[in-house]
């Protein structure tokens, strides 16, 4: 496998979706949801177009999971895993806090992930054993070891009746623990801010392997550790995770921990 080729038409794919972004960025005609909050404009959809045309023309075989189109067949130890456009809302809403997603994965394993911002510039990656950059420049992931220290981010799913409950006890009991949290609206600028510094950790869940295949992966090569929240080895098909600096994981894992209480006050 040549990761350089990878490298090369990942990343075209990546800059030709951000132009068509960037075209439509504040002069969207249309926008329809998906869900009750759930929206899709035609730039998500001629951003995604865009990039497996791109893809296809090298690599006809391969497979894809992109978020608006869903599985393309192909070989499943050759995959490229899509999202054309994460942050739709703030992109609706004309706030340039939005990227594209884009994660090679050889028999199941992420080996090369790519975000971009079209609106900053920004564009990170990571290949499998040699670190990540920033507008091709290495970056760490922080030093700070003190949660009171810390400058968190997190998300929030679409769908949220079923663990409301469990998402306000997380948010509250690590607002109360750090310096303070943030909401951006883009779980792979939300890793990648993690990996750079930026942020000290990040936790979401109900996402999906496109919001975090290549961000995940960009986190652990800047050094950082991406994990579920009860510690066990992430993968993008999970439904919980939480990415941090290494230095305050255990740290997290305790914050994120749900504690119960039954009929006769027990902790369970």
């Amino acid at each position: 496998m040549d990761l350089d080729q990878i490298n090369r038409v990942g990343t075209a794919a990546a800059y030709g979706g951000g132009e068509i972004l960037n075209k439509y960025f504040g002069n969207i005609s249309s926008v329809r949801k998906k869900g009750i909050i759930d929206l899709v404009t035609e730039a998500d959809l001629e951003s995604e177009r865009e990039i497996i045309a791109s893809i296809r023309k090298v690599f006809p075989g391969h497979s894809i999971l992109a978020e608006e189109s869903g599985y393309s067949d192909g070989t499943k130890d050759h995959q490229w895993i899509i999202d054309p456009l994460d942050g739709t809302t703030n992109f609706a809403h004309r706030l340039p806090i939005y990227a594209i997603s884009i994660a090679f994965t050889v028999k199941g394993e992420t080996i090369m992930g790519m975000v971009l911002n079209p609106a900053s510039g920004e564009f990170f990656t990571a290949t499998r054993g040699q670190g990540a950059r920033l507008n091709g420049k290495p970056i760490r992931v922080s030093s700070i070891d003190r949660m009171i220290d810390t400058l968190l981010v997190t998300g929030f799913p679409y769908d949220t009746a079923d663990i409301f409950e469990d998402l306000m006890v997380r948010f509250t009991t690590c607002l109360k623990a750090t310096q303070g949290i943030r909401r951006l609206g883009s779980a792979a600028l939300d890793l990648c801010y993690v990996a750079c510094g930026r942020f000290d950790s990040f936790w979401e869940q109900n996402l999906k392997p496109w919001d975090t295949a290549a961000g995940a992966l960009i986190v652990s090569e800047a050094g950082g550790k991406v994990t579920d929240f009860t510690g066990r080895i992430f993968r993008p098909e999970k439904k919980q995770i939480l990415a941090t600096n290494a230095r305050v994981h255990k740290d997290m894992l305790k914050l994120l921990t749900i504690r119960r209480m039954n009929e006769n006050h027990h902790v369970i």
